[in-house]
């Protein structure tokens, strides 16, 4: 059986950084490597802090727009000075 600390991680080509309004995040879109899993959504902050979206999705194009529609809805600026729980 493989650990899953041994698989590798694919990451989205839609992740990296965004900067909005002078404040910049880290989007992460990844899923286990050579698989058909869904994509997990999260955002760090410069300051490390996280959020990460309790479900997953079907598509790394659905992902970036969850994001997308919570900065649209909250604010990039939500990331950084309150927990945001999607």
């Amino acid at each position: 059986m493989t650990d899953i600390h041994e698989k590798d991680i694919e990451d989205s080509p839609l992740g990296g950084s965004v900067t909005r309004d002078g404040i910049t995040v880290q989007v992460h879109i990844y899923r286990f490597a050579d698989t058909a899993d869904e994509w997990t959504l999260e955002v760090v902050d410069d300051e490390g802090g996280h959020t990460a979206w309790n479900g997953t999705f079907a598509t790394d194009e659905d992902a970036f727009e969850a994001f997308e529609h919570a900065v649209a809805e909250d604010g990039i600026r939500s990331f950084v000075e309150q927990p945001v729980q999607h």
